[in-house]
């Protein structure tokens, strides 16, 4: 039969990564009524990340569980009297504590689900803890009239949304309650147990990943005005190069324009990251509000709403920063050509004096030479005739019908070029001599 071959195929080494991937982070079950509690902490190391997971072993360890495989990313326990889910993220790690129970009727979250963990493990949780809310799922048992909303969120205004098509309605505040943590409640009218999951991940998901696109918000503040102040230097520096009248000197003004240079750069590997990282989550945040459906209850404010409203401008301020921080670095990097133009320019106008001076101050040289040269010839041959003198006067030249002073008036000009020809000589030959010593 076809189907019992056996085909020795060269499979991809991620072929089976790649599979799991889509199964690393599933959508558990949960049947209402629960009572729950999500932390997700930011890690700035990756040992923390780790202190983390062998947290989360000694946790299994107490209650005598299955403890995760290492290199685990998601997992999920039931730990007998709770259930734990814990989940590890590039930046940042997430624990929630799932509990079966109803909520008090009057109080919903007198009693919450993180208190079944041990104090003293929760006191270990490494990190900065960024979300933590308790979550009620409840299978219409509670008084949803404004004044029982009003107590259960301790008197702030609370966001209501209806959820897959009027199955369920989601109340929360966004706020930080008595205790530290935000609250949702969600109300289940005809949700199965699967799509009762899928509301609880998406709605933790979108509250964690909405406060980690807001942290990049106040950084983006504060370096705003710094980058301001940059741009009205480089402004400056830029009008003082366009001055022709201007007396500061190229050096001055690449030294200020590379400590702004300097500062933008160290901005820029301080926020790149965060930014980068706030794009994201906001895509992620609006992803998983398209996943929860929700319409709109008249009287009250919804969720994706109230979130848009603030999360948008946030986003939009730190990417309109991030783009200031590109549009400043290139307009920095213009100006850095155009200066070193500018002093190579002046550079080459200097070599060009200067050599214009050395061309002149050879000229003058090479006639002095020449001058020096003359001079030199005279005198020799003033030497050279009075030498002659000398001999001429040790011959009898009188008897011989000579005259000495006419023997030496003619022998002057032969004197003289024989001194000028074997200078020139002397001369060529030290200037041959010296261009082959600087060819070789």
């Amino acid at each position: 039969m076809p189907g019992s071959q056996t085909i020795d195929y060269q499979f991809h080494p991620l072929r089976e990564t790649l599979y799991n991937e889509l199964h690393i982070r599933p959508f558990y079950t949960l049947e209402p009524p629960q009572q729950m509690t999500h932390l997700a902490a930011c890690c700035t190391r990756q040992d923390e990340l780790e202190e983390a997971f062998e947290l989360l072993c000694d946790l299994c360890r107490r209650y005598d569980v299955n403890q995760p495989q290492p290199g685990t990313v998601s997992y999920h326990g039931d730990f007998g009297k709770f259930v734990v889910h814990w989940e590890r993220h590039a930046e940042f790690y997430s624990l929630t504590m799932m509990q079966a129970a109803n909520p008090d009727h009057t109080v919903p979250f007198a009693h919450t689900a993180i208190e079944l963990l041990p104090a003293d493990w929760l006191n270990k949780l490494p990190g900065h803890v960024i979300a933590a809310f308790h979550l009620i799922i409840d299978p219409q048992q509670l008084n949803y009239a404004e004044d029982a909303l009003t107590r259960y969120f301790e008197g702030h205004p609370v966001m209501v949304s209806s959820t897959y098509s009027g199955n369920a309605q989601i109340y929360t505040a966004f706020k930080l309650h008595g205790d530290g943590f935000s609250r949702f409640i969600v109300c289940n009218y005809h949700l199965n147990n699967t799509q009762v999951g899928q509301l609880v991940r998406r709605l933790t998901d979108m509250e964690t990943y909405r406060l980690l696109a807001m942290i990049a918000l106040p950084l983006a503040k504060k370096i705003a005005p710094q980058l301001l102040d940059m741009d009205k230097q480089l402004a400056e520096i830029l009008t003082v190069v366009t001055n022709e009248e201007t007396t500061s000197s190229e050096r001055d003004l690449l030294e200020k324009l590379t400590r702004i240079e300097a500062r933008l750069e160290a901005y820029r590997a301080e926020t790149n990251q965060r930014f980068s990282a706030t794009k994201a989550y906001h895509q992620l945040v609006k992803d998983r509000l398209e996943g929860i459906m929700e319409t709109r209850i008249d009287g009250y404010l919804s969720i994706g709403e109230f979130i848009i409203r603030r999360l948008n401008p946030a986003s939009r301020t730190c990417e309109s920063v991030r783009e200031w921080l590109d549009d400043l670095s290139k307009r920095i990097e213009r100006a850095s050509v155009l200066m070193r133009t500018r002093a190579n320019l002046t550079l080459q106008e200097q070599n060009r004096l200067q050599l214009a001076a050395m061309n002149r101050r050879s000229k003058l040289q090479f006639r002095l030479q020449e001058t020096v040269e003359g001079l030199s010839i005279a005198a020799i041959s003033y030497y050279a005739v009075g030498l002659l003198g000398y001999l001429m006067g040790g011959f009898p030249l009188e008897q011989w019908g000579l005259n000495k002073n006419l023997m030496l008036a003619i022998t002057i000009p032969f004197v003289l070029i024989s001194v000028w020809l074997i200078t020139r000589r002397i001369k060529r030959r030290l200037i041959h001599d010296q261009d082959k010593t600087g060819g070789g």
